[in-house]
């Protein structure tokens, strides 16, 4: 049948603007990080169980466990709208999912300048950390074996100094002390021995009531504090890099929600278009 002159050419009913490749790679895209969401709230909910966290809830402010379970819970839904959005083509699911991960994306985005520009009371906040990591180390073995990998690895022995840890009861060096470890430190504090079979826990025995030239020969004495800022500053291209790739899967679902919401546009418009010149007799 002639077209009527003027009209817009039509696309054949088969058409459709919608790809599939966008459409199953978000698919896909979601379910991965629906399935480690799923991973993080049975890991948090067994930690929950398994444990108690006065602990870490002391040192730490909030639960490490329900950190987990939140943040999963947060990541399911959010990746659940994702799912359904793009298999459904559900453009008000699409838009939610795109808008919550365009805040998260923000949120991080505000989180690390506020860090940079604020580094004083951010490293304030870590020593506090620390200090009060130090005070519950025996309460806790998760948060024992914790501070005893990070001593070992970044070479240290408590927050400021060795001295710090007079401030766990068990260490400290009041002479009303009875515990068998006072003025110690823990064994991670120690210099590594070679060829070292056995592991020496008693090595930090009595190191605090020494000076730092004679301490200095058996432990480390300087602190974790910094220590740690000093390799933020020595790994700041692979910090960069770890930032890098949590924002670019972010990135990736929001350009692929957004690109498919407009190609879910352009189809409806078409349906819209051809349901009105259907019935047209110069269609």
């Amino acid at each position: 049948m002639a077209r009527r002159p003027g009209a817009p050419a039509a696309y054949g009913e088969e058409f459709s603007f919608v790809s599939p490749l966008v459409k199953y790679l978000l698919f896909f895209f979601n379910m991965l990080f629906w399935v480690i969401s799923m991973v993080m709230v049975a890991v948090g909910v067994y930690a929950r169980l398994m444990k108690h966290a006065e602990a870490a809830l002391a040192c730490l402010a909030v639960d490490p466990a329900i950190l987990l379970i939140v943040v999963g819970v947060l990541m399911f839904l959010l990746t659940f709208c994702g799912c359904i959005g793009s298999l459904r083509e559900n453009i008000c699911l699409l838009q939610t999912f795109s808008l919550c991960l365009t805040i998260v994306f923000l949120l991080q985005l505000a989180a690390g300048v506020l860090g940079f520009v604020f580094s004083d009371k951010a490293r304030g906040k870590v020593s506090e950390i620390i200090n009060n990591a130090i005070v519950h180390y025996r309460d806790d073995l998760d948060l024992q074996n914790l501070i005893d990998f990070g001593q070992k690895k970044f070479s240290c022995c408590g927050g400021i100094s060795y001295k710090d840890w007079s401030q766990n009861m068990y260490f400290n060096c009041s002479d009303d002390n009875p515990s068998r470890e006072r003025c110690s430190v823990p064994y991670s504090c120690c210099l590594p021995t070679p060829n070292q079979a056995v592991i020496n826990t008693m090595c930090g025995q009595g190191m605090q009531a020494l000076k730092y030239s004679e301490a200095s020969n058996v432990i480390y004495t300087n602190g974790c504090i910094d220590k740690l800022v000093n390799w933020i500053h020595s790994n700041l291209f692979l910090l960069g890099g770890v930032a890098l790739g949590l924002a670019i899967p972010q990135l990736v679902g929001i350009l692929l929600s957004q690109i498919l919401v407009n190609q879910i546009k352009d189809q409806i418009k078409l349906q819209l278009y051809n349901q009105q010149h259907r019935a047209d007799p110069w269609y």
